[in-house]
């Protein structure tokens, strides 16, 4: 490996050499050309050692040829910015001011010794500053004058710790709700944000105080069997499909007679049909929009030009998107990249004349963002007017879909070329690629952060607490080229995107909860504690001996996470025990041979008599039915199964516990199986098994949240 080279990747926070999370673990060391192929992507030459020297000189040049960064992040504690000026000039005035533009009176010292620095003839200073004056945590504007010439730039003061509710400051418990698997009566196929709302009603009854929500963002228009919560066009916006069409104040009873046929059809279906219900809730929206469209003095008229208002540009570039590619998806193959030249960004040439001529359909994807936030809002006002403690518990997605509005609304944001993922590790040992696109490191600090600062704020709204997927992506994110399987990490600045987290979580009101399964870095964890973002703690997972050895006992919870006894991507209880996953993912060629099966089933045959053995230590089996055998090949399904192992992980030292209700019904059948598509495994799809409207009748329900209870 040329060690300029090498030298110039580590300089651009690309990993070099890097150790994977595998059983037995691998270290990979980068050749150059993965090394050029990256590097290049970020922007730099770097043909030959004269292009890489010359990059490096322009790198390290890069902070000389501003006066002020464009951001500086810092913790509360340690307030500090630098200044770049010619050698012959002298700063004449610095002033802070709030976000209110208010000047601040500050203490302002220069730390250190001045940097002097000779680009093209011209030397220049570099000083340090630091505020001695305590700062709130905010957003604050820096304010320089240097020979009459006046330069701005922007302080985030971050609080040394993410919020802590004081409602947490009790163990408490709620559920873990794929809020489009909820079935009712009522709703039509697919679950709602009135489906949401009686969740929240039943939380309160039952002494829950926390709904974890899977990702509400929204999705591809055109494709809705795109169906993954984790593949958003946009993370800045909700899902019409939640919409509850019937409560849109528009709707009448009459829109739907003709399509009654149809809505019986989606409403008894196991699966969700996203092909038939979510065109059907499109075509009763737009009955709504054009009556709508008449009420032009009305009250809601003015709160949807409000919305937009305060929306702005991100809100207009995701429905001119939306409508563009209802456009031209019939015409072309291969999303907005395959687009016409005059249409491949909001700056395009063809867009103003686009807009002109198709403004009311731009309006009409407007008007359901509107009519979903609203809905939303009111589940989350019913969170107050009820007293739950948390409430609801939301989920951000690691990335974006490559074929998004995010990406084609800011390309100069994205790293061409390449997609996240993740290298090989324990579950998945050839790695995964997400498709997902990546933020260049360097483009973010330049955009002062606003887009990530954006996607927090807009899933914080509503939300008593957050939960990031792949949290290490704060520091490092995986890239995979998109035309080889060549990739490597890529660094963040991982202090800048941290302090950034807790300040939103301060400002926001809001708890964050770091997911962090897989390729774990060295010392993360304890990073991520300091800074009070929880963890999470799967009973699969809390094992000794990576997941061979016995369950932990509850006591040995940690007790700053979020518990649960597994996840969307995990088999529930009852499939677990029987094996069912074991078969399924043979028979789909996950497993690839006989023996790998047969020595799957033996582990679990451990697996099984490991955990009934920590139930028993435990001594929470329920009382009418305690453990009648031994059960360990899986020849039955033990009676009270499930509100033994409730209790188990409800009694652990976590402070919230979260149940998933396909647990409680014994649902054998795997909501989401990593590593398929639709065609191999119905993802995204299966609906729960007993309705909204029975299910506080159900025995099983009854029972374990009975089991719950007598915990928390």
């Amino acid at each position: 490996m040329s060690d300029l080279l090498k030298q110039f990747a580590t300089d651009l926070g690309i990993a070099t050499t890097f150790n994977d999370a595998g059983m037995v673990q691998r270290t990979y060391n980068i050749d150059d050309d993965t090394l050029r192929f990256f590097i290049s992507k970020l922007g730099y030459a770097c043909g030959n050692d004269a292009e890489i020297s010359a990059s490096m000189e322009a790198f390290h040049n890069q902070r000389y040829q501003d006066v002020l960064a464009p951001i500086y992040v810092c913790k509360e504690d340690n307030v500090t910015f630098d200044i770049v000026h010619p050698q012959d000039k002298q700063v004449d005035k610095i002033a802070i001011k709030n976000s209110a533009l208010k000047l601040q009176d500050v203490c302002i010292e220069a730390v250190s010794e001045p940097q002097t620095k000779d680009i093209a003839g011209t030397f220049y200073v570099l000083q340090n500053y630091k505020i001695s004056t305590r700062l709130e945590p905010g957003y604050y504007e820096l304010d320089v004058k240097i020979s009459n010439k006046n330069y701005k730039s922007k302080i985030a003061v971050a609080p040394s710790r993410c919020y802590h509710s004081s409602g947490m400051d009790n163990k408490l418990w709620g559920y873990a709700i794929q809020l489009y698997a909820v079935k009712s009566q009522r709703n039509w196929g697919v679950g709602d944000f009135t489906d949401l709302s009686e969740i929240i009603k039943m939380c309160a009854k039952t002494g829950a105080n926390i709904i974890g929500l899977n990702p509400l963002n929204v999705l591809c228009h055109d494709f809705p069997e795109n169906a993954s919560p984790y593949q958003s066009i946009s993370r800045l916006f909700l899902n019409p499909i939640y919409i509850d069409v019937e409560k849109v104040p528009e709707y009448r009873a009459a829109d739907i007679q003709m399509a009654e046929g149809l809505l019986a059809d989606v409403k008894t279906s196991e699966y969700i049909q996203y092909s038939k219900v979510y065109p059907l809730k499109v075509k009763m929206l737009e009955k709504c929009f054009k009556r709508f469209q008449e009420s032009v003095q009305s009250s809601r008229m003015e709160a949807y030009k409000k919305f937009c208002k305060e929306q702005g540009e991100d809100l207009d570039k995701l429905a001119l998107f939306q409508a563009l590619y209802e456009s031209e998806s019939p015409k072309v193959w291969g999303g907005w990249r395959a687009w016409p030249e005059e249409y491949k960004s909001p700056q395009a040439s063809g867009i103003p004349e686009y807009i002109e001529k198709h403004q009311e359909r731009i309006e009409f994807f407007k008007f359901m963002q509107f009519e979903a936030n609203r809905q939303f809002s009111e589940a989350q006002k019913l969170v107050k007017d009820m007293g739950l403690k948390i409430g609801l518990y939301r989920d951000l997605a690691v990335g974006v879909g490559k074929d998004s509005a995010e990406y084609w609304g800011n390309h100069e944001l994205f790293i061409p070329g390449v997609g996240a993922g993740a290298p090989p590790d324990a579950f998945f040992t050839s790695g995964q690629r997400w498709g997902l696109a990546a933020f260049s490191p360097t483009k973010l600090k330049e955009h002062r952060y606003e887009p990530f600062i954006k996607i927090l704020r807009a899933n914080m709204k509503n939300a008593g607490a957050l939960r990031m997927d792949h949290v290490m992506s704060l520091m490092r994110l995986y890239l995979l080229d998109d035309e080889s399987n060549r990739g490597t990490y890529l660094y963040y600045n991982f202090a800048d995107m941290l302090n950034i987290v807790a300040l939103e979580s301060y400002l926001n009101k809001c708890v964050i909860v770091g997911e962090s399964i897989g390729n774990v870095p060295e010392g993360f964890l304890d990073t991520l504690k300091d800074r009070n973002i929880l963890s999470l703690s799967v009973l699969w997972s809390e094992r000794a001996a990576v997941g061979w050895g016995g369950f932990y006992a509850p006591h040995d919870y940690t007790p700053t996470a979020f518990a649960s006894v597994g996840t969307h991507d995990m088999p529930p209880l009852k499939m677990w025990w029987y094996g069912y996953d074991i078969a399924e993912a043979y028979n789909l060629g996950l497993i690839s041979s006989e023996q790998d099966k047969n020595e799957a089933y033996h582990k679990r045959e451990t697996d099984r008599g490991l955990l009934l053995s920590s139930i028993d230590a435990a001594g929470v089996w329920p009382e009418d039915r305690p453990r009648q055998g031994n059960y360990i090949y899986g020849e039955n399904y033990p009676e009270g199964l499930e509100e033994a192992v409730h209790r188990y992980v409800a009694r652990s030292s976590s402070v919230v516990f979260l149940a998933q209700l396909e647990d409680f019904l014994h649902v054998t059948k795997q909501q989401n199986l990593p590593g398929t598509d639709i065609d191999k495994h119905l993802n995204w799809r299966l609906k729960l098994p007993v309705s909204l409207e029975n299910m506080e009748t159900d025995p099983a329900y009854i029972r374990n949240v009975a089991a719950i209870r007598k915990e928390r």
